[in-house]
């Protein structure tokens, strides 16, 4: 369960990291490590201790418990979810978050209403 616990936290990290846009490399420049083990977090093959956790939640700009979300599901669960869920693996869509995320509360306001009104597959939610 552990070396679960372990590559569940690497996936989180590496996803957040990601979605800012961020290197291995800038990501350890802040943390004050270096970024082959930034690498082996993100492949579960070290531990992340807990101050480093809160180092890298500050660095990320995320809670703690981020790392965790999904964590109660099981492995099997977590592939069955990552089948489901190919669209937010491809770098078009982490591009689209990553520049969603730049804009400011009106301009991403009037992107996503511009987004759903593009939609032509069926009903729009509200």
């Amino acid at each position: 369960m552990g070396a679960d616990i372990d590559l569940h936290l690497g996936k989180r990290l590496r996803r957040r990291r990601r979605l800012l846009g961020l290197t291995q490399q800038q990501v350890a420049e802040v943390v004050g490590i270096r970024f082959q083990q930034i690498q082996k977090y993100e492949c579960g093959a070290n531990r992340i201790s807990a101050a480093r956790l809160w180092q890298l939640a500050e660095t990320l700009n995320v809670p703690i418990s981020y790392f965790y979300d999904g964590l109660e599901d099981s492995p099997r669960r977590d592939r069955e979810a990552e089948r489901a869920t190919p669209m937010l693996a491809q770098k078009e869509t982490q591009d689209l978050i990553q520049a969603y995320y730049q804009l400011a509360e009106r301009p991403r306001r009037r992107l996503l209403d511009l987004a759903k009104s593009l939609n032509t597959d069926g009903p729009t939610a509200a």
